[in-house]
C-alpha cells in the first residue's frame, strides 16, 4: 500500500527537486532557462512558508522514497483559486494542479496516481467543483483515467 502524505515545510528542497525533475521532462535544460536550478534558492523560503499553512490555498502530497530516506518519490501540488461565481460553479471555487513529477527511479508504481487521489480528495472537501490541470502527451492517460477530460482552452499569456 503506497502511503501519501502532505508535504512538510522540511520537504521543501526534495519538492523543488521533483518540480525541477517535472520541468526538465517538459524543457530539455540548456542550464540558460528553465533547466536551470538557480531559482531554487529564491523558491524554497516561500515555499516552506507555504507548506507550513495546513489551512492555505496551497497544498502538496508527497510519497517518500522506499529506497532512499530522505528523498521524495513522488509530488502532487495544487491550489485552489476564486473565480467570481457562475451557474456551473456559484462559489467560484476552482481547483488547479500544477505539479505533477515522479522520481525517475520510482515510476510505474501508482505513486503519482495515490498523490492525485489525496489533492483530489482535499479539493473536494474545500468545495471545488472542478479542477484544471495542463497535461503532457505522456501524462494524458493518467488524468483520463481519474476521470479529466480535454478541453477547448483560448488561454493566453502575457508575460511582464
Amino acid at each position: 500500500m503506497t502511503v501519501v502524505r502532505r508535504a512538510l515545510p522540511e520537504d521543501a528542497a526534495e519538492v523543488l527537486r521533483l518540480r525541477q525533475v517535472m520541468i526538465d521532462s517538459l524543457f530539455p535544460a540548456d542550464g540558460s532557462g528553465e533547466g536551470s536550478v538557480g531559482w531554487h534558492a529564491e523558491s524554497l523560503p516561500t515555499l516552506r512558508r507555504r507548506l507550513s499553512e495546513p489551512d492555505g490555498d496551497f497544498a502538496a502530497f508527497v510519497v517518500d522514497h522506499p529506497d532512499r530516506p530522505g528523498t521524495l518519490a513522488a509530488l502532487v501540488a495544487g491550489t485552489i483559486e476564486y473565480r467570481i461565481g457562475r451557474a456551473d460553479n456559484p462559489r467560484g471555487t476552482v481547483g488547479y494542479v500544477f505539479s505533477v513529477a515522479t522520481d525517475p527511479g520510482a515510476r510505474r508504481r501508482g505513486y503519482a496516481r495515490a498523490c492525485m487521489d489525496a489533492l483530489l480528495a482535499w479539493f473536494r472537501a474545500r468545495g471545488a467543483p472542478k479542477v484544471h490541470l495542463t497535461a503532457s502527451a505522456e501524462a494524458a492517460p493518467l488524468y483520463t483515467a481519474l476521470g479529466f477530460r480535454p478541453k477547448p482552452d483560448p488561454l493566453m499569456e502575457l508575460l511582464l
